[in-house]
């Protein structure tokens, strides 16, 4: 089968398209012909060796965590689905033409596999960020990099459970944030200020580590009312950096009902092949993505 892996840490440039054998479901785990991959900023950081501690691989390696595909294959121990089932969840060396699920659920209709394969860890680590830092209903969550697929994911569920959200994002995206039912303003020069004008703040996210910390914290008025996802450098500054998953399967049973509710909606901004895999990399890195990003198969 054809798999994108990497024989060394290092830029896009290290993505190859290798002839691999196939993987085969373990017991708990399904083996699913995948259609498409998710493109998450935590590959480019793996392939780079950041962050090891969470993630500690080994050369060669595979890459991708999300997928959407029909199962063919179902480990020992595995009920409830059975070959031919059409599932999104999460494994590991996803860009490849068949992977290994060790989290998984049925699609919900009329949803594409491009569009199932941007959920799984997008809405895990919403759920989870949205946990820690502890908002409430009624309260005002402030999220900075707020139009990517988290922060896509963040505003939809903050809004279903009663919370008002403030989004920053570049000026493209001011409305699609308003169409998830954000209050939106700009980076840039004065946006602390402009971010005042539109509430008081009771916890912030940091989704796209643009150096925002210092004024995050400013905002909320304390440390602990604020959580990081993309900038390592946040427990310098009393901030919390949030890089380890909860429960996928939790997660994605939530995202299923969110979805067949109508209550999330995550566009796909671009479609990539396993041999522009590189490119995808490139792209995500570069930020101001709308939404989410995949890989087709």
């Amino acid at each position: 089968m054809k798999k994108v892996s990497f024989a060394e840490f290092g830029g896009p440039d290290v993505l190859q398209l290798i002839d691999a054998e196939e993987p085969h479901a373990g017991p708990g785990q399904v083996r699913i012909a995948v259609r498409a991959a998710g493109v998450n900023p935590v590959d480019w950081r793996v392939r780079e060796g950041q962050i090891l501690k969470a993630h500690p691989i080994e050369l060669p390696a595979g890459v991708g965590l999300d997928a959407a595909g029909v199962v063919d294959e179902v480990g020992e121990g595995v009920e409830g689905v059975e070959a031919g089932d059409r599932v999104f969840g999460e494994g590991s060396s996803t860009y490849a033409e068949f992977a290994v699920l060790s989290a998984w659920a049925r699609m919900p209709e009329g949803l594409t596999f491009e569009e199932a394969a941007g959920y799984p860890s997008v809405v895990e680590t919403a759920l989870r960020v949205i946990r820690e830092v502890g908002v409430q209903p009624g309260q005002t969550l402030l999220v900075s990099g707020a139009s990517g697929g988290v922060g896509s994911a963040v505003l939809q569920i903050a809004r279903d459970r009663g919370i008002t959200v403030i989004g920053t994002a570049g000026v493209a995206n001011q409305d699609y944030l308003r169409g998830l039912g954000a209050l939106a303003t700009t980076y840039g020069e004065g946006w602390v200020e402009r971010v005042r004008q539109l509430g008081h703040v009771d916890a912030a996210l940091d989704l796209a580590g643009s150096g925002v910390i210092r004024e995050l914290v400013e905002l909320t008025g304390d440390p602990q009312k604020v959580i990081s996802i993309a900038d390592l450098g946040a427990p310098e500054l009393g901030v919390r950096f949030s890089g380890v998953a909860g429960s996928v399967p939790d997660a994605l049973a939530e995202a299923v009902g969110l979805i067949s509710r109508g209550k999330l909606h995550i566009p796909v901004e671009k479609s990539y092949t396993l041999v522009e895999a590189a490119a995808a990399h490139i792209d995500s890195q570069a930020g101001h993505t709308r939404g989410r990003r995949v890989v087709v198969v």
